[in-house]
């Protein structure tokens, strides 16, 4: 018995010019679980709660996940920064 594979033809949508590629900007994360905050910022857990539990990094509570954007946690360092 023979089975015959079809394959898609190629697809419909144009190239993209190398120019326009470079354009295009990649998907950036929004959010960060605790452990990645950790390790993105080189803070320890117990002080990311506190800065948490003070109001200085925001978090987004989605269910039982706790999630912290991005840009709470560059908000925070900029802040923090000594010239």
């Amino acid at each position: 018995m023979v089975h015959i594979i079809k394959t898609r033809r190629k697809s419909q949508i144009p190239p993209v010019e190398a120019d326009e590629a470079l354009r295009i900007d990649k998907t950036e994360t929004l959010t960060v679980r605790i452990p990645e905050a950790v390790r993105m910022t080189g803070i320890g857990r117990s002080k990311l709660y506190e800065l948490i539990q003070s109001g200085d990094i925001g978090i987004v509570k989605i269910g039982a996940s706790t999630l912290i954007p991005v840009d709470s946690l560059r908000d925070l360092i900029a802040r923090n920064r000594r010239q």
